[in-house]
């Protein structure tokens, strides 16, 4: 009896997370200034947001998963690195979304602003 190896369970698959190893042939795009700026405001919002929104025990934020159709509940985190490596390489990386989150614990990106906004004119 020969072992043969596993089935890729990704064979196929457009969106393969083995298709983010780079294997070094392919240059890499530099971020359009434009881009790059909103990533940049995006973490400073990312900061406020988790500044007001921890405390009220919120864990993150939902993304809309365009590849899966899904709505995925991203901790803190994992945000804030993914925006990182979005300004470093490109890309965010694959991951996996969280097990068994609470969706009541995570709120939408425009929740957050909203809220964030809305303290603001507490405040003044």
């Amino acid at each position: 009896m020969s072992v043969s190896e596993p089935v890729d369970p990704f064979a196929g698959d457009p969106y393969d997370p083995a298709r983010a190893l780079d294997d070094g042939d392919e240059a890499t795009v530099p971020m359009d200034p434009a881009d790059r700026e909103q990533v940049l405001a995006d973490l400073v919002d990312l900061e406020v947001f988790q500044a007001l929104l921890e405390p009220a025990g919120l864990l993150g934020l939902t993304v809309d998963c365009g590849p899966c159709q899904q709505l995925h509940c991203v901790g803190w985190d994992l945000l804030r690195s993914n925006l990182r490596a979005l300004l470093d390489a490109g890309t965010s990386p694959v991951h996996e979304p969280a097990f068994s989150p609470d969706p009541a614990r995570y709120v939408s990106w425009d929740y957050a602003r909203g809220y964030a906004d809305a303290s603001m004119l507490e405040r003044d």
